[in-house]
């Protein structure tokens, strides 16, 4: 082969390196951008789902609400040695009579409290019954403290925990331990309105009609749970967790 020939093989040699190099490159290219494609398609798509979550727009007339009914059951490993859980779980008594519950890490030793077995992230709405002396209504992280007589424990003092205190004459509201008097009218049956992902929490006076006493606009760092608080010098009294299905 002469001296031409081999520089003439040579050179097509390094085209076709250079050649396949590019289709290599190309079809590289093409795969990269066909999965940037796709990540970008899902991250619009999710934040699309999250929008369209956080657009639904509160409920405005009962059966609205209803539509948002959340089942809600107590945890008898959180509920205090003087309270007594109904065979449903679904209310709660101040009883004069200690019980032996056993031991638990979730139960508050101190006050008179309990917290739902679900935890709540989504939009939801339940009811409380009180009968008897005042009652708190309350929603509540799980990390907020159990053991002890502590303001830390108590719902509505802590960043953990925000609670509606029910009286025989109107309410307060109750966040960090910051209170604040509320106007509306007295009823036996408080409705909690709540929507995890747009931050939204509201308290409401339920009777023939439904009047807003409270709302609150912030943003939930973990699943909350329903809560209550019953005074103990009121033997006998209760708050229950309607069934609204």
């Amino acid at each position: 082969m002469t001296q031409s020939q081999l520089q003439q093989k040579g050179l097509r040699s390094r085209r076709s390196s250079r050649c396949l190099e590019d289709v290599t490159a190309t079809t590289l290219k093409e795969k990269l951008q066909g999965l940037l494609t796709d990540r970008w398609t899902n991250i619009l798509l999710t934040v699309t789902k999250v929008d369209v979550s956080l657009s639904k727009p509160e409920p405005k007339t009962r059966a609205e609400f209803l539509k948002c009914s959340q089942e809600i059951t107590l945890d008898p490993n959180t509920a205090n040695n003087y309270l007594l859980l109904s065979v449903g779980k679904r209310k709660v008594t101040v009883i004069k009579q200690q019980q032996s519950y056993p031991d638990h890490p979730d139960r508050f030793t101190y006050w008179p409290q309990v917290l739902s077995r679900e935890s709540l992230t989504e939009r939801c709405y339940w009811e409380v019954e009180k009968r008897g002396g005042r009652i708190n209504v309350a929603v509540s992280y799980k990390n907020i403290s159990r053991a002890g007589q502590s303001d830390e424990c108590l719902f509505g003092c802590t960043d953990k925990s925000w609670s509606i205190s029910c009286e025989t004459n109107g309410y307060t509201f109750c966040h960090k331990d910051i209170k604040t008097s509320l106007s509306g009218p007295v009823s036996s049956r408080i409705g909690v309105y709540m929507d995890h992902r747009a931050g939204i929490l509201s308290f409401y006076s339920v009777s023939e009609t439904m009047t807003l006493l409270h709302r609150v606009q912030t943003t939930f760092t973990q699943p909350l749970y329903a809560g209550v608080r019953l005074r103990p010098l009121f033997e006998g009294s209760s708050a229950e967790f309607v069934n609204l299905k």
